[in-house]
């Protein structure tokens, strides 16, 4: 069966896509998400990410075939677009012409339920959904446990933030906590041992430290780093050695170096 043909940029199922691409309230009081991308796509299908809408073009059907035929089975509707519509839902310069509304995953809001089972990162503040996504990319890459998103991140469902993190997000653990000084006794009850990452020459070596009973070591955002509650609160400060003149990195590098030392053997 041919699936319905939409040529209107009025029609009420693209309206409602366009709104969830450009609104992070709006994702968040529908419970809904969009993805572009052909793979992208096919790989939060195959990831169990539950798909309520897909949508694509008569040029994506010919030429990404293979992808759609991993997300068609499971979404609960489709439509084929005309390309002018696709522009509108488009956030790349060049669409594939593939997109996805899916259900978000079940959120875990605060630390109910928490194990201390292996390593976390978290991150407090984390602005750039780029960097907040290649963070969520790398962490799944070297095995941790989860992230913890605590104070004012940016969206995990934003659009930049999916691209980022190649698919990552559909798998990754996830909790988002206000405060992370507030939750530190809790953290530290659980099992967990607190590290706070800082650009300070004085503080202890992470190349130095045996992370040998769950940890969880803490970045703070691009231009203020963690708050100094919250570095207060951890009790042990970390550092990254550098050789060169640079004073510091950026939240990405930063915590692609911490993790690594995290989870080495």
């Amino acid at each position: 069966m041919m699936p319905e043909v939409i040529t209107s940029r009025k029609n009420e199922w693209v309206r409602h896509a366009a709104k969830l691409a450009s609104s992070a309230e709006f994702r968040r009081s529908e419970g809904l998400f969009i993805i572009e991308g052909a793979r992208l796509c096919a790989d939060a299908a195959d990831s169990g990410i539950a798909v309520r809408t897909l949508f694509y073009t008569e040029q994506a059907a010919q030429r990404y075939a293979s992808y759609l035929e991993r997300v068609v089975p499971r979404a609960a509707r489709a439509y084929l677009l005309a390309p002018h519509v696709a522009e509108l839902l488009a956030e790349t310069k060049t669409t594939q012409g593939v997109f996805c509304i899916c259900e978000k995953r079940p959120g875990t809001v605060g630390l109910e339920g928490l194990s201390p089972q292996g390593h976390l990162l978290a991150v407090e503040n984390l602005q750039d959904p780029g960097n907040l996504g290649a963070v969520l990319r790398t962490a799944e890459a070297l095995g941790l446990s989860g992230v913890l998103l605590a104070g004012n991140c940016c969206d995990v469902y934003s659009p930049k933030v999916l691209r980022a993190s190649m698919g990552a997000v559909f798998r990754l653990p996830f909790r988002s906590v206000e405060r992370l000084a507030d939750a530190a006794p809790t953290l530290r009850q659980i099992g967990f041992a607190l590290y706070a990452a800082v650009p300070d020459r004085t503080a202890k070596r992470v190349t130095e430290l045996s992370f040998e009973k769950p940890s969880i070591i803490a970045v703070g955002n691009e231009g203020n780093g963690l708050e100094a509650e919250t570095v207060a609160a951890c009790g042990q400060a970390v550092t990254i050695p550098m050789r060169g003149r640079a004073e510091s990195l950026n939240a990405a590098a930063s915590a692609a170096i911490l993790m690594w030392e995290l989870m080495r053997d």
